[in-house]
């Protein structure tokens, strides 16, 4: 049976997550929104429109929402300028050389629209055989149809992949398409996953595409 390896990217192959916070704080603060650390984890793997709407707790404000993401991801932009592959999270490059040695295929499904920009950045683009990102028209997670996407094109069943994710809706999105789950962080936030590792600096192909028993931690 062969094995194939699908990433989230943001807070799994790279850390990101600080550059959305401060991109989110800046247009709060423009906005006089409240916004804590506590918001910024529950927009974690969430599409621009329903990360808005989180962020707006419905407030009306007097600027449009296609321009408050444009301005956003302005900011966002701003901050990755000196990303590069320095900034891959530890223990990546040697999972991507393990899964290449091994012939596994490996897919990147992102919710950021911004993903494959990122990847370039980071010098992996070209290390994946399916990319799905948020400027696709699939619906964005929590539903399945990114990872169940990136499965086919990598001419694999659901059951073959493993997921790797580290939020709480990309999680759900895995599970509900039948895929074996890795979650990346907190336990009370990817704790539905079948494994759970605070981070993969150790961690080894083996240890992502072998099946284990739900809720266990590494």
């Amino acid at each position: 049976m062969r094995a194939g390896l699908i990433f989230d990217l943001d807070g799994v192959l790279t850390d990101t997550e600080e550059y959305h916070f401060r991109s989110w704080r800046k247009l709060a603060e423009e906005l006089g929104v409240p916004f804590t650390r506590a918001t910024s984890q529950a927009l974690r793997g969430r599409s621009r429109p329903d990360a808005l709407e989180l962020f707006l707790a419905g407030r009306r404000p007097g600027t449009g929402r296609e321009e408050l993401l444009e301005r956003k991801n302005r900011y966002f932009l701003e901050q990755i300028e000196s990303l590069g592959p320095e900034d891959l999270a530890p223990g990546i490059a040697r999972l991507f050389d393990q899964a290449e040695c091994r012939e596994i295929p490996l897919g990147l499904a992102s919710s950021s629209r911004n993903a494959r920009l990122v990847c370039r950045r980071l010098g992996i683009l070209e290390r994946f055989t399916a990319f799905v990102d948020g400027c696709s028209t699939l619906r964005p997670k929590p539903a399945p149809d990114m990872f169940l996407w990136a499965a086919g094109r990598l001419g694999l069943d659901p059951g073959c992949c493993t997921v790797v994710e580290d939020s709480e809706a990309g999680v759900q999105a895995a599970l509900t398409g039948g895929f074996l789950v890795v979650g990346v962080g907190p336990g009370e936030r990817v704790g539905a996953a079948h494994t759970v590792f605070a981070d993969l600096a150790e961690a080894t192909v083996d240890d992502l595409c072998r099946p284990v028993a739900r809720g266990a931690s590494r």
